[in-house]
């Protein structure tokens, strides 16, 4: 059985910068894409980015292209998310997903199909 774990969440000040760390077990993690979402209090859940089973191909929204960088450490069964320039507009818990099919593309993720991991909430104070 596949779990995804996610960490690193906590309570930064704006502007600062925040890592969260995806493991993945239970099966060959360099054979899938990995994504984040995020939900903010009140809202949807939102695509955050997305990175191929290579590393070599990423995918960001728009609200975060240029601030975050997703990458992936397949050594260590493992997906980073690097959050700089951090805004209260981006406190929400984060969900790290990994996909079903070998392979796939990661843009496949958007939809949010996939194995989710349990969130980690990221608070950014004003």
């Amino acid at each position: 059985q596949v779990h995804v774990v996610e960490s690193g969440g906590g309570l930064v000040q704006a502007g600062g910068s925040l890592r969260l760390s995806c493991a993945a077990s239970g099966r060959p993690f360099s054979n899938y894409a990995m994504g984040w979402f995020r939900q903010a209090p009140g809202k949807e859940r939102e695509f955050v980015a997305a990175l191929s089973w290579s590393g070599g191909t990423t995918y960001y929204a728009d609200s975060v292209k240029g601030r975050f960088t997703i990458s992936r450490d397949n050594t260590k069964n493992t997906v980073y998310l690097q959050m700089n320039s951090l805004k209260p507009e981006d406190t929400a818990v984060y969900y790290c997903v990994a996909a079903t099919t070998p392979y796939s593309p990661p843009i496949s993720l958007r939809a949010g199909t996939g194995i989710w991991g349990q969130g980690t909430l990221v608070t950014v104070s004003s």
